[in-house]
């Protein structure tokens, strides 16, 4: 058969909820961050970041936090078909945080939870028998019924010719040989836990665990003497993990020494957090084993990963791309803290983006001022208005992929708030309208923390009207005030999008627009999206993207706007615009809804028939835009 999956994990899949305070006990956290968590979970998203393909076995909550963890799979990209929704049991949370460098406090919240009730009938011998390799994790060794599961896929594994893979994990509290308020500790003794792992370590080809984790699996707390035990039961290649000293590999016998056993290179980074370190550490380490790296290679893979995960706040959100990875691997560390690398983090956030945004056709309706002007208009008929722009936009989306909206928060919250979860791309503007120098929103306070608030799937947008020409005190404030909002887009894990219009501030020519691109970029502001107006000479685009892929070859690309151009204006821009792969769709505005708005807010038309009149004019574009980029296609096949 032919082997489509490269690794399934099977275990935990729960909800980890970081405090978001560094530094104080877990009792004082006022906040926290919303992660994907299990150790088996956090391994198929990692090793999917480093371009395996990943599947999970598990069960989750038939609630909202187990539709997250499924969510969070598919934009991850790991297969979520043994995922199985429990309809009597809630998904498991833990709550974690950082204390210090060395202490974790962690609570498990797992009290006969979704994933505890994985058993024989979730396993499908078709699905396991599709992958490469099985991964399957300590915790699901503790209770008879997840053990019947685990048993029956390594053994289906081991019929169809899988490698098979054992993370220790071991957790006391989870073997019940702990209390709820020891979620930190990471070894109790226990014969019966011994016992237990000790019968099915002979099921595989690799196991991997921290010495105190090779105490449990070996009856002792002598490392050297509890490998020899496991390996007096097991032919499965060791991999020891010794925190600060790395790890080693042992193949065969087991040496007096720790330090005679293969090693790969290590990366003396400072210690963040710990949490979820391992998993990080085995998904490198699968990606070097599953590709038929030699274990020095495959340690240096995993002690990187690992490197990552104990830098970082989170565990999944810690583990690298395969991009990240290699550019890590080959400029070598620069300095022990990672997460303060800029270099590595820029490549971390633009390589570990969720959505496939390649094209883009968004209908932008963000606009304040010139709504306000029109004859007619009150607050509340203008939200009302957007909300009929909402619907016109989610007519000609009809649930497909690569559309889009901007809508601001003041005039259309109520719109705003009701694209959530439609599939649509959000965009939502800061600037004050019109305003130049450049001037934010109020909502958003003076330090951009009205951010904190936002969707996490909306994305930042900031219109800049800036030309190069400007003067020193103009060019100052203005990229001062984007920068602000660049690094408090980031701070909040928002996407942020840059348009700038040089056009109405002074003449222009193929070069200005490119001239301010590398401006931005050298002040260290790196957006996710540009929205530029239409260029009808092919060489100003030409230069504008060379601009953006010397400093960014993982931007997002291009959004090309609309100024209000009649329709067959914006056609021969598409025709220009088109040509550049960076250049991914349009996001305009007027051209779709202004003389309908004007109409509507006289009495002119009603609801029906604004909604029917905007569709149609986005649905025109969208198919101009889709045709142009047919033809770049065709005439280059």
């Amino acid at each position: 058969m032919t082997k489509t999956l490269d690794v399934i994990t099977i275990g935990r899949a729960g909800v980890d909820l970081y405090g978001a305070q560094v530094g104080g006990r877990l009792e004082d956290m006022g906040s926290f961050e919303k992660y994907i968590g299990g150790s088996p979970t956090n391994i198929a998203c990692g090793t999917s970041r480093l371009g395996l393909k990943s599947a999970l076995i598990s069960r989750v909550g038939d609630e909202h936090m187990g539709r997250f963890i499924r969510e969070e799979l598919a934009r991850h990209g790991v297969d979520g078909r043994g995922v199985v929704t429990d309809p009597e049991r809630l998904t498991a949370l833990v709550i974690l945080g950082i204390r210090d460098e060395e202490r974790f406090p962690l609570i498990f919240y797992r009290e006969n939870c979704a994933d505890m009730a994985l058993c024989e009938q979730d396993i499908d011998e078709a699905f396991v028998s599709s992958a490469r390799s099985v991964l399957v994790t300590g915790t699901h060794l503790s209770h008879p019924r997840t053990e019947a599961a685990v048993l029956k896929a390594l053994g289906f594994a081991r019929n169809h010719g899988a490698k098979t893979a054992l993370d220790i994990d071991y957790r006391p509290n989870l073997w019940g040989v702990a209390g709820h308020g020891e979620g930190e500790s990471r070894y109790v003794a226990s014969g019966q836990v011994t016992e237990k792992l000790q019968t099915t370590l002979h099921l595989f080809d690799l196991i991997v665990g921290t010495e105190e984790e090779f105490h449990i699996a070996g009856g002792t707390t002598d490392t050297v003497a509890a490998l020899r035990a496991v390996r007096a039961v097991t032919a499965a290649t060791l991999v020891c993990k010794r925190g600060a000293k790395g790890a080693v590999a042992f193949e065969s016998a087991i040496p007096d020494n720790l330090d005679e056993g293969i090693s790969g290179e290590g990366f003396p980074v400072e210690v963040f957090n710990v949490l979820g370190a391992g998993d990080g550490f085995f998904a490198g380490l699968l990606k070097g084993w599953l590709d038929g790296e030699d274990w020095p290679t495959a340690l240096r893979y995993a002690n990187a990963c690992g490197a990552f995960a104990v830098s970082r706040h989170g565990c999944t959100p810690a583990y690298p791309s395969l991009q990240e990875l290699n550019f890590f691997l080959e400029r070598g560390m620069t300095r022990p803290d990672l997460r303060n690398d800029p270099a590595l983090e820029q490549i971390h956030w633009s390589t570990n983006r969720h959505g496939d945004w390649s094209e883009m056709r968004v209908f932008a309706f963000d606009h304040r001022m010139q709504l306000e002007s029109m004859a007619g208009y009150t607050p509340s008929k203008g939200g009302a208005f957007k909300e009929l722009c909402l619907e016109a936009a989610l007519k000609v989306q009809n649930g497909r992929s690569g559309y889009g909206i901007l809508c601001d928060d003041r005039i259309g919250r109520r719109a705003l708030h009701a694209a959530s979860g439609t599939g649509l791309w959000i965009g939502r503007p800061c600037e004050w309208p019109g305003s130049r120098p450049l001037t934010l929103e109020p909502s958003l306070g003076p330090d951009c923390g009205g951010l904190s608030e936002w969707a996490r799937e909306n994305v930042v947008k900031v219109l800049c009207f800036c030309h190069p020409d400007d003067d020193e005190a103009t060019w100052a404030w203005q990229l001062a005030e984007v920068r602000r909002l660049y690094v408090a887009s980031r701070r909040n894990k928002l996407e942020f999008l840059l348009e700038v219009i040089p056009s109405k501030v002074a003449s222009i020519t193929t070069d200005t627009t490119a001239t301010l691109i590398r401006s931005f970029y050298a002040e260290g502001i790196y957006p996710d999206w540009w929205k530029l107006e239409p260029m009808d000479e092919p060489e100003a685009w030409t230069q504008v993207c060379a601009a953006i892929e010397e400093h960014d070859r993982h931007t997002r690309g291009i959004v090309v706007l609309g100024l209000d151009a009649p329709e067959d204006v914006l056609k021969a821009s598409f025709e220009v615009a088109a040509r550049f792969p960076l250049v991914k769709g349009f996001a305009v505005g007027r051209t779709i809804f202004g003389s309908v708005a004007r109409g509507w807010f006289e009495g002119s038309i009603n609801d029906e028939e604004a909604v029917e009149e905007m569709a149609k004019r986005y649905s025109r574009l969208c198919t101009v835009w889709d045709g142009a980029r047919a033809r770049v296609q065709e005439a280059a096949e």
